[in-house]
Parts: structure tokens; sequence; C-alpha cells
């Protein structure tokens, strides 16, 4: 038989997260962000879930192809725009509207030859400082934008640095708005944390909002709300079986370094996951999991290959029990005591990073199930 371990894309679940983004922002027309291939979902996984958005948002050419194999015939916007000058020939062929964010991309679509405009999004840095026309370069860059016959429709757009945290978007609202109030063109501002802290007010969601993170089910400003506190539903999960039991006494240690030693009599589950297939080696004793639906803890190191759990409280844990690792258990069920299962978010935080990059380090070795 496979090893027993297996992730769970549920695009029913997505379907519900993508609703909630439309409720947070009344009107606002909505970009199903798929960068990272769907944030290691798998696009061709995810894309029935995602047919009520009303654009595709994604990074590159490739995953632009991929798109339009599937039958989207929607708008594609390359988030970063073109890296090369040929790039848009395909953006023509495709119909793919494409960010401007310095002067090269500008400098391309001055060449490029084309019977068909482009739409194009033009960038400003309200303070982000990675991609962007600084805001005094702002109106002199869609200036020359609107003067080539190359291009089609300008629409405005920035990304917020502090959405997620105390610092919030007041002050790149203020950039924004004071460089752009008399310029024409749509608008798109929100991610996934202003979509749903801020944009119940209309300049804030503007035009089109892109949530990402927030689609998947991981809350974009965690610790301060939980996926749960934005009615957001894990679209993956982990899981895996454990595959052998040991019984210590205090005093024995587990794993590598001996890192974790017994205080008291203990059983130890042994799982069939560990760093090759996206489990964060970082992740300290204590971090969460499910055992049958049940809450307990890994303890000492992740390997390559195995984690260990503490099973002791649990008697009727035994091999072949479901340990899940991040998300919801799939064979046993939900209990009262992890309503939610194993957030990926709290997860992340034992091991000192986000759940986007869980999502997005999910191993090929794993196999991948969908259900509706």
């Amino acid at each position: 038989m496979p090893r027993p371990i297996q992730a769970t894309v549920d695009v029913s679940a997505l379907r519900h997260n993508l609703a909630q983004m439309k409720t947070a922002a009344p009107d606002a027309l909505v970009w199903g962000v798929v960068k990272a291939n769907a944030y290691g979902h798998g696009i061709e996984r995810v894309f029935e879930g995602l047919r009520a958005a009303d654009g595709i948002a994604l990074l590159d050419l490739a995953e632009a192809e991929r798109v339009r194999q599937l039958g989207w015939r929607g708008p594609i916007l390359l988030l970063e725009g073109v890296f090369e000058t040929r790039d848009l020939e395909l953006c023509s062929r495709l119909n793919l509207w494409h960010v401007v964010h310095c002067e090269a991309q500008i400098d391309m679509l001055a060449i490029h030859k084309t019977h068909q405009p482009h739409r194009v999004f033009l960038k400003m840095n309200s303070g982000m400082n990675r991609l962007g026309f600084a805001p005094q370069a702002f109106r002199a860059a869609w200036t020359r934008l609107n003067a080539l016959p190359q291009v089609d429709e300008i629409s405005l757009m920035t990304h917020f640095s502090d959405a997620d945290g105390d610092k919030g978007i007041a002050a790149a609202m203020v950039t924004f708005h004071q460089y752009t109030h008399d310029l024409s063109g749509e608008r798109s501002l929100c991610n996934s944390a202003a979509t749903l802290r801020y944009a119940k007010e209309l300049s804030v969601r503007a035009d089109w909002i892109r949530p990402g993170i927030a689609l998947y089910g991981s809350s974009p400003d965690f610790p301060l709300h939980s996926a749960h506190d934005w009615h957001l539903k894990p679209v993956m999960s982990l899981n895996a079986a454990i595959i052998g039991v040991q019984h210590l006494q205090a005093g024995d240690a587990v794993g590598y370094g001996s890192s974790f030693v017994a205080d008291r009599p203990m059983r130890i589950g042994v799982v069939a996951c560990g760093y090759a297939d996206g489990y964060p080696r970082v992740a300290p004793t204590g971090t969460p999991v499910c055992v049958d639906g049940h809450p307990s803890r890994t303890v000492g190191r992740v390997s390559m290959d195995m984690i260990t759990v503490d099973i002791t409280d649990l008697p009727s844990a035994d091999r072949g029990s479901e340990v899940t690792l991040w998300g919801l258990p799939q064979k046993s069920a939900v209990t009262a005591q992890a309503p939610l299962g194993v957030p990926i978010d709290v997860v992340a935080q034992a091991a000192g990073t986000v759940g986007y990059e869980l999502m997005c380090a999910l191993a090929t070795r794993v196999p991948v199930v969908v259900k509706d």
C-alpha cells in the first residue's frame, strides 16, 4: 500500500471563502489569486472553486497558460507584469492584463508591435518599498502610458504593507489618494487583510479586491483574528497515520538529539510525515496535532520522514490512527475537544512562520485528493 499520508483540497471550502470575500467587499469585483500554484494547492485542483471570481491573478505566463487551458475566458492579471519584451506577445495572444511597476516595463510596451492594445494596472509604491512607482513619479508614468497606442485602459493599484497590523492602511490611503484622485481608471487596493478589515469603506474596496491567503482558509491577521473569527474554512488538510508505537519510561528520550525526555511513563505514536513532506522541521515539542480527532501534541524533533506525537492520554490511539497535522481530519470525526481540527495558522505560529509557507511547502511526494 502507499505510504499513509495524504493532503486533501476542499473545493467547497474555497467557494465558501470566496463568498466571504464578496460579502466583505460589497459590489467590488474579485481577483482570485492563484500565484505559487494556488498557494501550493494546485491551480487545476482549485479552479472549480474559483469560477465565481471575476478574474484570476497570478505571477507567471506558464500559470496563465494553464488557466486558459482550463477554459477560463475572463480577465487574467499578471501581478508582477512582464519580465521581457517578448512576454507581451503572449499577453496579446492570451489576452492577459498586466501590472506596470517600473519604467522598463513602459519601455517594453513602447516598442511592442500589437494590433490589440493592452489593459494595464499601474502600481504605486505606497510604503511597501517592493514594486511600484514612487508617488511623485506616478503621474508621469500614467501620462506616458496614456500616450501609448499599445495601451488601452489604465487601472491604478497599490499593495498595503500593514493592513494586517496595528499601523493599518490610513497613511497609504492618504498617499494613494493624493497622487491619484484626478486620474481616471479603475482601482485595486485590497489584499486579504485589507478586504476583511477595511473594505466596508467604498474608497478602500474600490473596484477590484485581490484576496489571496484568505481564499485558502488562513487568517491574514493571525493571531489578532483566527480563520474561524473571519468565518473562513480550511481548504487544505494534511493527515497521516501512526505507523508505530513506543512505550517510554521516565528519563527515556525521543528522536534526534534526545531533545525530548519523558518525565513519566508515556506512549508515543510515530507518524508517517516529516519535513520532506512539507511539515516544518523547526516545529517544536508541543506543536498541536489531532489524533483520531482528539487534540494532542508533537514531541521531539521532526525527522525527514517521521514525527512523534504524544498518545499517552489517548488509550484507543494505536497503529493506523489518523493524525491531523493541519486542517481537518478526513477519516475520524471532528470532536468537541477540537471542533476546528488543527488550524494551519496555529501550526505555523508554533514553527515561527505563517500559514502561507506551510501551504506552499507541501511536497510533491504527498498524494493529494480533491473533494467537493
